[in-house]
């Protein structure tokens, strides 16, 4: 058995809608049955999603405050008043305010733009920047990505004299500042249509209102805000991104040359992975880091080699940002552990001195993914005695709202349901761990923390072709709430298996499924070559790509869980050195058992872990998942008994045997004839002191000659004096298979011959039969 790492939840789509929309969209079954597991029911409803047009775009006067915001931008450009815009650091925030500064530049304002500085400032309004900015004569504030928490710095700019228009798409409080005008999609009276625009996609609605048209020329901008905020890719957000990505695969803008000569892509193959996780990290890391402006400049600036000089600085801030994440999460890991605070609905918060703020988002998702619980991780300022950090949470925990619920002690927080920012004073850093751990309780359930992975659609191996992964860009782009799909390939035959990379830690296969194959690989997957066994049949979930190697193209799956929920047996017979064989077994869920104490003896020095008598082990009711059976029973019956104990996921069959009975076989009768014929003559035989001479003579090992002499034994055929062999007198006829010894030499050639020499597919047919209970008569065996 393996056991795949997430729930998979699979989508199995109507098969006569599937054929539909393949005949009458000539599209490829793969494509269709993505579409209809997404919810489509209708030819013309995956018509209109296929062939979006520009009549996605909203009005953006539907947004209320609209027109009171163009007539005041109007009237501040009419009277020459000095205009700010106020960003923010992230990716969303950098491409607002480029958008928001162009298009003012464009209708002639007089217009400048502050970003915060997340070291200084912190998210959102600052008082300090709002007075830089009335020092520097500005009279109107438009904020970018940000705002609607601002309560207090709002309030201090409208003291000093200035009108602050909000434009944000973050999730309000229960009061919203005092802003002159809020432009947001989400507010409880919003009469606008679609309400998850990322801040960038505000800002674009306010440049289509300002300018009396859309600004296509921005729609690059939009997507790169749009991807890498995490907003959802549905309604015109799914429009912006798509003309987005067309438009910087033929770009003309030299900020996204600068940045794909820094992170070597190809300009024709930019999609939205790319945005996601090679342009995105790299603009979000100057911000993380210390000041962001440079990520505006690379946008506003119309010189290449300037644009080229601040993508290298974004992407040295990157390696760094990379190290420094690394350094932090392996930390907050290690305090995790050593607490053992992962049981049962929980929320993760872990702080030190000194980690670095602008990081904290990212390695606080690290921890979701690796524990898959809700997770704050903090950065601890001793000199002011505050913590900041940042939240990722999962499915069921809706962060904000958790955290709004201790707003007496944690007085500054925004964000999302699936992630928040906060800060709060140390000394309340442990009540608000305990606190948040008792809602989950509340919120989450046991099943809640098993990640869910949503497989859109099982796939035959022979649906798999390089043109029908093609075809699948049709639905991009790909993203929140129309997440990239995840196939599935369900119980195929691994032909071949190995690990690769230099510490050996991927693994690359071929799987096969009638008379098709496929080529799989699984990055950081390395340990499950050592898990399948020979013959088994696995299901495969993950994605479908193209690799492409001296111009030849062929389908691939990059492998992202497998499983089984076959037992499967482990081949370990026969190989000496346990070195080769001890490191594939999962020590943690293995029981070693053996027959024998000479076993245990023998291994005793060289496993890390108890060594069981079988006999111990049933009596003691221990339990693990897999066993590993290092020896042979002396019977059938004692193996039988330890299959029966329960049932085995996995086992692992080495079978030791110091010197093998099957080979030395059992004496043939003229053997025992002979042998008798020399004992009756000489009534008297010194065996010990001339077996020697005798097993020379005859060829015979002394292993047989003792052997035999034994069964005369015990046949009474002879009696033992002072070491010697005498032959009775009177001797009752009685045939060889009485002899106690022989029945048993007999049952161990024959456990040989079924468990430690036949063939690997005869084994597993063997321990099959008996794990379903089931007897086979001994002439229906067939065993070479």
């Amino acid at each position: 058995m393996i056991q795949s790492q997430k729930k998979w939840l699979i989508s199995r789509p109507d098969e006569q809608l599937v054929h539909e929309l393949e005949t009458a969209l000539s599209i490829p079954s793969v494509c269709a049955k993505v579409l209809v597991s997404r919810g489509f029911k209708s030819v013309e409803d995956a018509k209109q999603f296929l062939y979006i047009t520009e009549e996605q775009i909203h009005n953006p006067f539907l947004l209320n405050g609209m027109d009171a915001l163009v007539a005041r931008v109007h009237q501040a450009i009419g009277a020459g008043e000095r205009i700010m815009v106020y960003g923010d650091y992230d990716a969303d925030g950098i491409t607002s305010t480029t958008i928001m500064m162009k298009v003012l530049e464009l209708m002639g304002a007089d217009v400048l733009f502050k970003i915060p500085n997340r070291f200084i400032d912190g998210y959102g309004p600052s008082e300090r920047l709002f007075q830089e900015a009335f020092d520097e004569g500005v009279t109107l504030i438009i904020t970018v990505d940000n705002g609607i928490s601002g309560h207090a710095a709002i309030q201090f700019a409208k003291d000093l004299g200035m009108d602050v228009i909000v434009t944000d798409h973050h999730e309000p409080g229960e009061t919203l500042p005092p802003a002159d005008i809020i432009i947001h999609p989400g507010l409880k009276d919003a009469t606008y249509p679609f309400s998850h625009l990322a801040g960038v996609g505000v800002a674009f609605k306010v440049a289509h209102a300002l300018i009396g048209e859309i600004p296509k020329e921005f729609y690059y901008l939009v997507a790169i805000g749009t991807i890498a905020d995490l907003v959802s890719l549905t309604g015109e957000n799914r429009y912006f991104v798509q003309q987005g990505i067309k438009q910087m695969q033929r770009t003309d803008s030299i900020a996204i040359e600068a940045l794909a000569n820094v992170s070597g892509v190809e300009i024709s193959t930019i999609n939205e992975e790319t945005v996601g996780f090679m342009f995105g990290p790299r603009i979000n890391a100057v911000g993380r880091l210390g000041e962001a402006a440079p990520g505006v400049e690379l946008f506003l600036t119309e010189e290449p080699n300037y644009a080229l000089a601040i993508a290298n600085i974004l992407n040295e801030k990157n390696k760094e940002r990379q190290a420094i994440v690394k350094e932090i999460t392996d930390e907050a890991v290690e305090m995790i552990e050593n607490a053992n605070v992962i049981d049962g609905p929980s929320v993760i918060v872990v702080g030190k001195k000194d980690w670095n703020p602008g990081v904290l988002g990212i390695v606080a998702s690290k921890l979701v993914e690796k524990y898959y619980r809700p997770a704050i991780v903090l950065g601890f300022d001793e000199e002011k005695q505050m913590a900041k950090g940042s939240a990722r949470s999962i499915e069921g925990f809706h962060m904000y709202k958790e955290i709004a619920k201790n707003s007496d002690i944690v007085p500054h927080f925004g964000g999302h349901p699936m992630a928040a920012g906060m800060t709060l004073s140390l000394e309340y850093v442990e009540t608000f761990r305990n606190r948040l751990n008792e809602q989950a309780k509340i919120a989450l359930t046991d099943e809640q923390l098993v990640p869910i992975v949503s497989i859109d659609v099982p796939l035959e191996m022979e649906e798999i072709s390089t043109e029908s992964i093609e075809s699948l860009q049709k639905l991009a782009p790909f993203g929140m709430d129309f997440a990239k799909p995840v196939y599935c390939i369900e119980n195929v035959e691994v032909s071949s298996v190995r690990k690769i990379g230099s510490a050996q830690n991927h693994v690359k296969m071929e799987l096969k499924q009638g008379i098709t194959l496929l080529d799989a690989i699984g990055f950081g997957k390395g340990d499950l070559a050592d898990e399948i066994a020979p013959a088994a049949k696995l299901s495969f979930i993950g994605d479908l790509q193209i690799n492409e190697w001296n111009g030849r193209k062929k389908p691939q799956l990059m492998i992202q869980d497998a499983k089984t929920n076959e037992w499967q047996l482990f081949d370990i017979r026969g190989i000496r050195q346990e070195k080769r064989w001890l490191p594939m077994i999962p020590l943690e869920q293995t029981i070693f058992v053996a027959f024998h104490e000479q076993t245990i003896a023998h291994f005793r020095s060289v496993i890390p872990k108890d060594i069981w008598l079988v006999a111990e082990l049933l009596e003691q009711q221990v339990h693990a998942d897999f066993v590993t059976i290092l020896d042979l029973p002396s019977d059938e019956k004692e193996l039988n008994q330890l299959l029966e104990y329960q049932e085995w996921q996995r086992i692992y069959a080495h079978f030791y045997a110091d010197e093998s009975t099957y080979f030395e076989g059992l004496p043939t009768r003229d053997q025992f004839k002979w042998y008798f014929s020399f004992l009756a003559k000489r009534k008297t035989f010194a065996l010990k002191q001339h077996i020697h001479e005798l097993a020379k003579h005859t060829g015979w090992s002394q292993k047989t000659i003792n052997f035999m002499s034994k069964v005369f034994f015990e046949l009474n055929f002879v009696r033992i004096e002072g070491g010697s062999l005498v032959v009775n007198e009177n001797l009752a006829k009685q045939d060889l298979s009485e002899a106690p010894a022989y029945q048993q030499r007999a049952k161990e050639i024959e456990l040989e011959q079924k468990l430690l020499y036949a063939p690997y597919i005869e084994l597993k047919q063997w321990f099959e039969e008996r794990r379903a209970g089931q007897t086979v008569p001994e002439e229906e065996q067939k065993w070479i």
